[in-house]
């Protein structure tokens, strides 16, 4: 049994100046997709990407994420607590993002960045799709040095106690998070896209395998208090999983049938 080593969320503050570990994790997410992604733009010509083409994809993703994530969150978790308190939407520094609302945002972020350069939606999701999930682990390692998002209590030997939550035992979830829709699902990826694929597989691929992982870690992850389980004793979490598992799987059926005509 392991006890949470109370990380201070603050990374480095100068005067009324706080820099935040988690927001330190989202500039290291960000870092790693441009690093990723201007590797793969030279090496790799089959995608028609250029390393410039790479730095608008980021800016287009950036928005994406932030504003799908937090019209996310607050769709999917917290409708009635806005709708009461409109303002309370640009409280972003409050916390509040949603990894569901966020893929829309991106997926409709680069929806209008493929029609500006005239490339096919497809061709830029499969070329980003092996580059997302690292930043996804270092989002989780961010919720875990801001001791949130913890597990359900646990009796195995790697349970961990989070003292400003209670004296169980509890699953260290961000860890499992970080293990699967991060390091799992970069490596998987990675291993498919090492050769051409059918157009839409990789995103395909994407979706279902993060799906996969997400609902699986949400049965050693604590449900939201507000929400708890909800129809079938899954979570809010599992629910927003299986049309995201459904259309990976259409995809890359889709994606088949066409490389196999």
């Amino acid at each position: 049994m392991f006890v949470y080593p109370d990380f201070d969320p603050i990374a480095l503050q100068v005067g009324p100046l706080a820099i935040r570990w988690y927001g330190l994790m989202y500039l290291l997410a960000f870092g790693l997709f441009l690093l990723l992604g201007k590797h793969r733009a030279k090496h790799e010509p089959r995608w028609g990407m250029t390393p410039m083409q790479v730095d608008d994809l980021l800016f287009y993703g950036v928005l994406g994420v932030v504003i799908g994530g937090r019209l996310g969150y607050i769709l999917f978790y917290k409708p009635g607590e806005y709708l009461a308190d409109p303002l309370a939407v640009l409280r972003v520094w409050q916390g509040g993002m949603s990894f569901h609302g966020g893929l829309l945002g991106v997926l409709a972020a680069t929806a209008l960045y493929a029609r500006q350069i005239r490339v096919p939606w497809l061709q830029i999701t499969d070329f980003i799709a092996p580059l997302v999930p690292l930043g996804l682990a270092a989002g989780r390692i961010g919720n875990f040095i801001n001791g949130e998002l913890w597990g359900r209590p646990t009796d195995l030997p790697w349970g961990m106690i989070f003292p400003h939550v209670d004296h169980l035992a509890r699953h260290p979830s961000q860890l499992y998070q970080f293990a699967l829709e991060g390091v799992a699902l970069y490596a998987l990826l990675a291993w498919f896209a090492r050769r051409a694929r059918p157009r839409g597989f990789l995103s395909g691929l994407f979706l279902l395998g993060y799906a996969g992982f997400r609902f699986v870690a949400e049965f050693a992850r604590e449900p939201d208090a507000y929400l708890g389980t909800l129809g079938l004793g899954m979570t809010m979490g599992q629910w927003l999983s299986l049309p995201m598992a459904a259309a990976g799987v259409a995809l890359i059926a889709i994606a088949l049938r066409r490389a196999a005509r």
